[in-house]
């Protein structure tokens, strides 16, 4: 083939491909607007029915053999052997809310027999990422499974005697205390809905209201009168207290880790008082602050302030992510309420006068449909975690008792009606957008990692911009590609856990169809680092830069390979025809999981382990052996098939490949002879992106730059060594052509003579 006809060729397949482009494109329209549309219409309601038809009822009621209709409010439906009851079975979320890490409700199936004993409790739904991609969900069925056997009547005597232990599993705090909140409340209210255990209708609050708030009332006190009349409460906590409390709970690995080698010093020394009586709002905000309080309280809203010194964090940054506050609840009565980063504004000081400096303040927002009644006692707790491992953690639950004093209350106008439960569907409202300063101070907090992966992206964006000088020499190349890979695989994926992952594709393409909200996305700046730069390099170089360089799981890949070839590992290379047959095979798994995910997110998201990056980055193979050995195969494989993974079944791949093929520029250099006669990179590409007739694939290539240093090297690349010989040639040539001036010798009697 000639060079004219080899260059018709090329015009002909690149004219193809650009129609095939052409029609793809709106084929991805068309998919995108039907899963906009298929996903309005796919998200329906969690309700008793449906989930009653995913079990038996001897699984939450043991000897029952069938369910009777729905009915009652709460929802319920008796559990019968035969035609004789033996108990009840009821969805937490149709008694009490339960909101999770998420944003979203927790569904949990319960089942309780005639005596108010819970015989059975099953996790129907959720999607908790921490449970998705971080802990196994077999920890979370155990932790629900341990409520089986217990009577409400027990969770009513340890609220009413503080005394309550918790093993919380590290790493998923706030789901586990929305699960325990979830069971406790819900079995109690629906036991008083039924009169079971001996409890009644009306017996929670109702009898301890004594009065409402007298909003008429004007003045300032300062601090120490408000400490002294009970206005302000506080729990004071040392740190050789909280080790008494962890060894007398039998957390000895916890008692020898205290905080400090002072048992004396201050653990936590905790404030808390009701902001929206307004004598103790305007003297602990001021009036300034106290009026925006006013501007922003709704009917039925109520607000607290807690204030605190110490070693230990009310706040904790548990709430970063998941927009909640592990380590507070109120607790009132049969209900609790867990604070979202709405309720929540963070203040610089405590204004009463003779008021201490605190180095936490902050002002919380009771929600109305909590049913909160300012008047009556209510409970701060406050959970108490200490490390006993790089990864695992004990707790404590301690409680700040609250009574507002009768100075602040008037007379009810009509008696008291029975406080009853909250509608489920308010309790379940998504968790909403953070304030901005919220996300500001996560990134404040993180902003020595923000600065090691911005660094490294600046210097990767270097290299690929300079890539011609930096192709041009091979071995500063491969070292700084090994050095790069390593640490990828050691800071970001083994210290910092970023992984990018196809569960998070998922969720942004909800978020774009449901409700987006830029807050959630910035609650990880590592993340959030990771799919800014990965989105821009899709403009420029597709998705090779992260698949290529950034990708945690990737690089540990191909630094495997490498060892492997350092140990004389035989390499295999498919054939081009199996080869290019395989390569699709990762687009129909990302179709596939987005298809399930239009029915049942959570189900694709669980589906979404064929990625291995879960088991290897997030949990370091501390998982389910057949997720161990799935990994296993796949690192196994790569040892002899190089990325073999990345090539062949990767879903993120694939969801970065689609978008990459809007790339603006073409920055990876070819030859006219590439592919006719010249395969010498094709052959070498590590995972065969080359076609054979010289192109090279954007959606597979990995960026790797290894083509164009053989693109440069006039000792491997045929063209160049071509024209090094010609240049040599040309050379030899002129040192020819150069005529030497004949050099004069001495003749006899001083006389010269040309020789």
């Amino acid at each position: 083939m000639t060079a004219g006809s080899f260059s018709g060729a090329r015009r002909r397949r690149a004219a193809a491909r650009t129609v095939h482009l052409g029609a793809g494109v709106p084929a991805l329209v068309l998919l995108l607007a039907l899963l906009a549309h298929a996903t309005g219409e796919a998200r329906a309601a969690v309700d008793l029915g449906s989930a009653l038809a995913t079990v038996e009822p001897g699984e939450l009621v043991p000897g029952a053999d069938r369910f009777g209709p729905v009915e009652g409010t709460p929802r319920r439906a008796q559990a019968l052997e035969g035609s004789t009851p033996k108990g009840y079975v009821f969805l937490n979320t149709d008694v009490v809310g339960a909101v999770g890490y998420s944003g979203k409700p927790i569904h949990l199936l319960i089942g309780l027999d005639t005596e108010g004993t819970i015989t059975g409790a099953h996790l129907h739904e959720h999607h908790e990422p921490i449970v998705l991609i971080g802990i196994p969900e077999r920890k979370v069925k155990s932790f629900i499974a341990g409520y089986v056997g217990r009577n409400v009547r027990e969770f009513l005597e340890e609220r009413d005697s503080g005394d309550r232990s918790l093993d919380i599993i590290a790493g998923a705090t706030v789901t586990i205390l929305v699960i325990d909140d979830a069971i406790r409340h819900a079995t109690v209210k629906m036991a008083r809905a039924l009169g079971l255990a001996g409890l009644g209708t009306g017996q929670a609050v109702a009898a301890e209201r004594r009065g409402e708030i007298d909003t008429a009332q004007q003045g300032t006190d300062d601090w120490m009168t408000l400490i002294g009349d009970g206005s302000v409460r506080r729990l004071s906590l040392s740190v050789g207290e909280v080790t008494a409390g962890f060894a007398a709970a039998g957390k000895e690995k916890a008692a020898a880790r205290p905080e400090s080698d002072d048992p004396e010093e201050r653990f936590i020394d905790l404030y808390a008082a009701l902001a929206s009586a307004p004598v103790i709002g305007r003297s602990l905000l001021g009036d300034a602050e106290y009026g925006n309080l006013l501007a922003r309280l709704e009917p039925g809203q109520h607000a607290l302030l807690i204030a605190a010194n110490g070693l230990y964090s009310f706040r904790g940054s548990g709430f970063v992510r998941g927009g909640i506050f592990d380590r507070i609840q109120l607790a009132q009565g049969d209900g609790s309420v867990r604070f979202r980063d709405r309720n929540y504004k963070l203040l610089g000081e405590v204004a009463a006068d003779l008021a201490q400096p605190f180095a936490e303040v902050a002002l919380f927002i009771v929600p109305a449909e909590a049913g909160f009644d300012p008047a009556a006692p209510w409970t701060l707790q406050l959970l108490v975690q200490r490390a006993i491992g790089a990864l695992d953690k004990d707790f404590l639950l301690y409680e700040l008792s609250y009574t507002l004093p009768a100075r602040y209350l008037k007379p009810l106008p009509t008696p008291p009606a029975v406080a009853g439960a909250a509608p489920a569907e308010a309790a379940a409202i998504a968790g909403p957008e953070a304030p901005p300063e919220l996300w500001r101070r996560i990134w404040e907090d993180r902003i020595v990692d923000v600065a090691v992966l911005a660094a490294a992206m600046i210097a990767l964006t270097l290299i690929f911009f300079f890539q011609d000088w930096f192709a041009r020499r091979p071995k500063l190349a491969t070292s700084v590609r090994v050095g790069f890979l390593l640490f990828i695989v050691a800071w970001l994926g083994g210290f910092a856990q970023a992984q990018l992952s196809v569960v998070n594709v998922m969720t942004f393409g909800n978020a774009l169809i449901t409700d987006f909200r830029w807050s959630y996305f910035l609650m990880d700046p590592l993340i959030f680092l990771l799919w800014c730069g990965t989105a821009l390099a899709l403009l420029f170089w597709g998705r090779g830069v992260f698949c290529g360089w950034l990708c945690p799981f990737g690089a540990l890949q191909e630094l495997l390979n490498k060892a492997a070839r350092l140990a004389r590992v035989p390499q295999v290379t498919l054939p081009w025809g199996l080869h290019e047959r395989l390569w699709p095979v990762k687009y129909v798994i990302f179709v596939g999981l987005a298809g399930v995910s239009l029915y049942d997110l959570a189900f694709a998201e669980r589906l979404a382990e064929v990625e291995p990056f879960k088991t290897t980055v997030i949990l370091r193979f501390a998982h389910d052996w057949p997720f161990v050995a799935w990994a296993g195969v796949l690192l196994g494989t790569g040892l002899f098939i190089e990325r073999f993974f990345c090539r062949y079944l990767c879903p993120l791949g694939a969801a970065l490949a689609i978008p990459g093929k809007i790339r603006i520029m073409e920055w990876l250099r070819r030859h006219k002879e590439c592919g006719a006669p010249c395969h010498r990179c094709a052959q070498e590409c590590m995972v065969q992106a080359i076609h054979p007739d010289g192109h090279i694939n954007p959606n597979e290539c990995l960026y790797c730059l290894h083509c164009q240093q053989v693109y440069h090297d006039e000792h491997r690349c045929p063209p160049m060594i071509q024209r090094r010989l010609r240049r040599e040639k040309r050379r030899a040539r002129a040192s020819a052509n150069i005529t030497v001036p004949p050099v004069p010798t001495a003749g006899p009697a001083g006389t010269t003579t040309s020789p």
